[in-house]
């Protein structure tokens, strides 16, 4: 027996043996039990076996669940690879921009309290954006570009932040001065306050008009901030009283307490200059509560965040949003005549929300909205999202199903978002 299966037998007694770490979630007696061919989910733990012993990636933890129990809740390889420690269901990770949903259920729930509503200009919560000049770039003759400053021809709205065409965008190097001026203007300095980040970008020229161009952006990280000028609280204190704790996501914050260090997954060597990717520890803590990226979380924590949106906004006897809220979250936000921003194709592929790719986005999350133009699986009115360090989620309501998969493995999140799409839905037989 490979150790790669032993890890993973280890982690299956694991998920059966202690069944409050799905934190009330049901499992179902077998996966016949909720509509899925058993022979054919081994293909799927098969294949994570396989990437783990050819070094495609660490490890993973994968949960599914339907109808409300859970199907899968297995564990594979490591948690940290060089210190041969297995990967256990209760690993913690890193979940970068799986941030964004939960920071915009913050915001949706001040909107049902009448603290903001989508429609407000961001300016209302932060003044300095009144001001924000948008940039349009201009050739010149002899072939080099310039920036005039145009006022914005509508504000930017919190709906903008919440779906990203607000016309900010994410540092890079390179040609783009606006993209360059971020990394001038140190906007991810995590030793600054959410005040300090959002005064910062204010200050910086805007990409796109507000509400004409997808760009994925900092809109999250604003947003954040909006979430604090709305609420009267830090954004982490406001997520963890009326979010976290609320459903019981024990293992889900800014970082966790050195006693929870341990459970961390790390990352491995990869990628063409075969480095270990710069993932913070889970139990590092920085001032900048990142709304955009900053979050850690368990498989078994997110599961119930997705719970809740499967039951309309309540799980357990605690309700954070309406019925009509999550409808509104998950129904494609942006207008039919959006513009996709320059390299948006190139850096999402398949995971691209455009109409030529059948999806779009919502208030949080990418959304599917026709069967048939996108390569991947899914149904119309699923819904998606990732982060860069690996984690990734869909929920489908038309199946009934929502899927987690955790790994600390930039490199890998790609092909392992597509081949968890094609290897769920193939061993989804019954109804």
């Amino acid at each position: 027996m490979s150790l790669v299966r032993v890890v993973s037998s280890v982690a299956v007694a694991v998920s059966v043996a202690l069944p409050a770490a799905a934190q009330g979630i049901p499992k179902a007696q077998s996966p016949e039990e909720v509509g899925f061919v058993a022979t054919r989910l081994k293909r799927l733990s098969d294949r994570i076996e396989e990437g783990v012993k050819n070094n495609e990636l660490p490890g993973a933890v994968v949960l599914i669940g339907r109808n409300g129990k859970l199907v899968m809740f297995d564990s594979f390889g490591f948690r940290d690879k060089d210190a041969k420690v297995p990967m256990t269901n209760d690993t913690i990770f890193r979940i970068a921009s799986m941030t964004k949903p939960i920071v915009s259920v913050a915001a949706m729930m001040l909107m049902e309290e009448g603290k903001l509503t989508l429609a407000d200009p961001v300016s209302r919560y932060i003044p300095a954006f009144a001001n924000t000049k948008v940039a349009v770039e201009k050739k010149k003759e002899d072939g080099t570009v310039e920036y005039a400053q145009e006022p914005q021809v509508r504000p930017m709205t919190v709906q903008d932040l919440l779906r990203h065409t607000s016309g900010l965008t994410y540092g890079a190097p390179g040609a783009n001065q606006i993209k360059q001026s971020y990394l001038d203007m140190n906007v991810n300095d995590r030793s600054q306050t959410t005040a300090e980040m959002a005064d910062k970008l204010a200050k910086l020229s805007l990409l796109y008009q507000p509400g004409t161009t997808w760009e994925y952006s900092m809109s999250t990280d604003v947003l954040g901030r909006v979430v604090e000028v709305a609420s009267g609280m830090p954004l982490d204190k406001f997520i963890e009283e009326r979010i976290t704790k609320p459903l019981k996501m024990g293992d889900t914050g800014f970082e966790v307490g050195a006693d929870k260090k341990a459970r961390g997954a790390r990352p491995m060597k990869e990628g063409p200059k075969n480095e270990v990717p710069s993932i913070p520890d889970v139990s590092e803590k920085f001032t900048w509560r990142s709304g955009g990226g900053g979050m850690v979380s368990t498989a078994a924590d997110y599961a119930r965040f997705l719970q809740m949106f499967a039951n309309g906004g309540q799980l357990d006897g605690v309700r954070l949003l309406s019925r009509k809220s999550i409808d509104l979250m998950t129904a494609d936000a942006l207008p039919p005549d959006i513009k996709m921003g320059a390299g948006m194709q190139q850096a999402f592929e398949a995971l691209e929300p455009s109409a030529r790719m059948g999806q779009g986005f919502g208030l949080g999350f990418a959304v599917r909205t026709e069967q048939g133009r996108n390569p991947l699986p899914g149904s119309p009115n699923d819904y998606y999202w990732g982060g860069a360090y690996g984690t990734y989620f869909w929920h489908d309501p038309r199946e009934r199903m929502y899927v987690v998969f955790m790994m600390q493995s930039p490199a890998a999140r790609l092909r392992y978002r597509y081949l968890l799409r094609d290897l769920v839905y193939q061993a989804l037989i019954g109804n």
